[in-house]
């Protein structure tokens, strides 16, 4: 990771650094509308209960959207910080538990947010390739038996058939002996 690609933590605390954090990620050479692709948009007040998310008109197509929208953080009661903490913590492999106790959230709020965000990290993961020389490690029917079929009927495997009622029938013979032997 380069120096650039590092996030501050404390600095993304405040609302205003959240929402430039993520137009500057959205749209790194300027913001363009969701719809129509175009640059030709303009700032078009803010939003009323979070003044910082900043909402655009597209002259090109006339529609209105905001920094959210199009995003998988768009429609949430949820302040974007604390979407962007919880990506964070999901970053350091911290279980939806504790990402709920460090956010302050119902355990069932922090599964939802970090099922959404995995979804949206699936769905802009570009599809896998495979390109020249492909090499595939052999498949194990049978882990541990493999050419061995005998191995596997005398463990009680698929080919030893009704075979379970001997080692229950042994079982049954241990434990009734042991107690006419005391």
């Amino acid at each position: 990771m380069t120096a650039p690609d590092l996030v501050n933590l404390s600095g993304l605390m405040d609302d205003a650094k959240c929402f430039a954090f993520v137009r500057q990620r959205r749209w790194p050479e300027g913001v363009r509308c969701p719809g129509c692709n175009s640059e030709a948009v303009i700032r078009d007040g803010c939003d009323d209960t979070q003044p910082c998310r900043q909402r655009y008109r597209c002259k090109a197509c006339a529609s209105r959207f905001d920094d959210l929208t199009g995003t998988v953080l768009a429609g949430h009661h949820q302040p974007l910080r604390v979407w962007v903490l919880c990506l964070y913590f999901m970053g350091l492999n911290r279980s939806t538990r504790q990402v709920a106790l460090e956010l302050g959230l119902s355990p069932s709020d922090a599964q939802a947010m970090a099922e959404q965000l995995r979804r949206g990290l699936v769905a802009k993961a570009p599809a896998t390739k495979l390109e020249g020389e492909v090499e595939i490690d052999e498949v194990y029917v049978v882990a541990g038996h493999k050419g061995q079929p005998a191995a596997v009927a005398k463990r009680g495997g698929s080919g030893a058939g009704a075979s379970w009622r001997a080692p229950r029938a042994a079982a049954r013979w241990r434990r009734t002996s042991r107690r006419s032997s005391a």
